[in-house]
């Protein structure tokens, strides 16, 4: 007997996604609880507008990584600032003070995955 428990595999696409258009870009979620296709994790995707910011906030029940797909930001992580291009990838810690500003000429692209399906975020 093993531990693995009967799960199974879940498919989604693109109309599924929930989009957040923002002042300074847009979120993608793409996996979460509310949309019911991960009861562990929050996966989405985040653009950031060339020189827009999203604001300083923190996950009080979570860590964040955050992968660089394209563009360059300086990410920010309590008094640390981080410059990052694609392919970089910063693990930012449950309570942490943090946000991304996009310092480049293009859209900033990157992915961003919560270790919980109930992503919680203040000062958001």
């Amino acid at each position: 007997m093993s531990d693995v428990t009967d799960t199974h595999p879940t498919l989604s696409r693109p109309e599924s996604f929930v989009v957040q258009e923002q002042p300074w870009g847009r979120l993608v979620w793409m996996v979460s609880g509310e949309i019911g296709n991960s009861e562990v994790l929050t996966v989405g995707r985040c653009y950031i507008e060339p020189g827009q910011a999203n604001p300083r906030h923190y996950h009080p029940n979570c860590d964040e990584v955050l992968y660089v797909l394209r563009g360059t930001i300086e990410h920010t992580v309590g008094d640390d600032v981080f410059a990052m291009r694609a392919g970089d990838v910063v693990s930012i810690p449950q309570g942490s003070l943090h946000n991304a500003r996009n310092v480049g000429d293009d859209v900033a692209e990157f992915v961003i995955t919560f270790d919980t399906a109930d992503r919680q975020a203040v000062g958001e």
